[in-house]
């Protein structure tokens, strides 16, 4: 029993029309659906209905979700949230476009968590039959797929033991205020072999920092960095390299102020690797690594 890896994020927009220009052509994704208010997007190699949702009214996250494996891991799973005290209610197939049945749960943060396993199948622009190792016609940055989120929250002691206990993630790199005070002020959080698939940061409930795409090196980095500025795209920091996780960053914010990432490298991480931390007074070398600065901004700024 399994959780595999982010699947969606649902993030609302003030101009539907602005944010699609966006997400479709400075980014490269693909509308894949449309209803009232509402448009679906996909990377071109995921497999997956969508990844993204663009909700037109306001600015922020509505809801993610995780896709996990289909060997009763949703029903441990709500047993698990129900015992710790999370308000858990099942999903019908329908509830989301393309997406079967699965679980909703309001997580300590007073975010939306879904968990499911089926989904419906649109492939990927290459194919699974010899492919080609990317789309010849390919728009903007062309991402490939979604990576992970960062939230935040006023406890991230008590997100870091939901996400442990109920979720069987594991911490790779901790935040906290000193050498003598090991007061959580973050956590990055892995399900698989990658630094991160959430992460989160104290702060206020409910909020999103940034969800990420991951794309393939320092080169592909510096390649979107150049299309954002073609497109005017308003870049937060970036090309730059994090010292937690260690991975390639440039964040930028969709026309709605919404923060997106680019992400590239970052280490393997499995059962068996050991956290790192990272103590408040080394944050702006954890965060910005090349700079080793932060604008408070960065910081402040949520949606």
């Amino acid at each position: 029993m399994a959780v595999i890896r982010l699947g969606y994020v649902h993030v609302r927009v003030t101009d539907l029309a602005q944010a699609r220009q966006h997400y479709q052509e400075t980014l490269g994704m693909d509308a894949v659906h449309e209803e009232d208010g509402r448009v679906y997007l996909k990377s071109w190699d995921e497999d997956d209905h969508h990844s993204v949702v663009l909700e037109e009214g306001g600015v922020g996250l509505v809801k993610f979700g995780y896709k996990v494996t289909a060997d009763g891991t949703l029903d441990a799973i709500e047993s698990k949230a129900r015992s710790f005290g999370a308000t858990c209610e099942r999903m019908s197939k329908g509830d989301n476009v393309g997406v079967g049945d699965g679980l909703r749960v309001t997580l300590p943060s007073e975010h939306v968590l879904e968990l499911y396993s089926d989904v419906d199948h649109l492939g990927t622009r290459v194919g699974k039959l010899n492919p080609d190792p990317w789309p010849r016609d390919l728009r903007g940055i062309g991402v490939p797929r979604i990576n992970h989120a960062l939230i935040t929250t006023e406890d991230p002691a008590l997100l870091e033991r939901f996400f442990s206990d109920v979720l069987a993630f594991r911490p790779s790199e901790r935040l906290v205020a000193s050498h003598e005070d090991s007061d959580l002020v973050g956590s990055w959080m892995s399900c698989g072999d990658q630094p991160h698939d959430i992460a989160f940061v104290k702060g206020a409930n409910g909020k999103l920092h940034h969800f990420a795409y991951e794309i393939d090196d320092w080169s592909a980095l510096l390649r979107a960095g150049d299309v954002m500025s073609m497109d005017d795209v308003p870049i937060d920091f970036g090309p730059a390299r994090h010292g937690i996780t260690r991975g390639g960053t440039i964040y930028f914010f969709d026309p709605s102020g919404n923060r997106n990432e680019v992400f590239s490298g970052g280490y393997r991480t499995g059962p068996d690797f050991r956290p790192i931390t990272w103590t408040m007074d080394q944050a702006a070398r954890g965060i910005n690594y090349t700079h080793r600065e932060i604008d408070q901004e960065f910081l402040q700024v949520v949606t």
